[in-house]
């Protein structure tokens, strides 16, 4: 009797847990929704390299631009220095 009990809780078991799974519906494919969140997240993610791109020229140009600045503040304190040696000699 006790051998019967539990070769039908076993048969039980096996049973609930295939019918979980078969109910639960997994499968190896997504579904729908599945498809469009995962599009929408790659659309995102495509926008955000986008800005990325943008943003790092952007940094390049000023980065550029703040040498040219320099070069250019360089120039002017090296021709006021000659011009007061200049006139300092007079």
């Amino acid at each position: 009797m006790r051998k019967l009990s539990k070769a039908i809780l076993i048969i039980v078991s096996v049973s609930c847990l295939i019918l979980s799974l078969s109910i639960g519906g997994c499968t190896k494919h997504p579904n729908e929704q599945q498809l469009q969140a995962l599009e929408e997240q790659r659309k995102a993610a495509l926008a955000g390299e986008e800005q990325l791109a943008k943003c790092q020229q952007q940094k390049a140009d000023l980065e550029r631009e703040l040498a040219e600045k320099k070069q250019k503040l360089e120039d002017a304190n090296s021709e006021k220095e000659a011009v007061q040696n200049r006139l300092g000699g007079m």
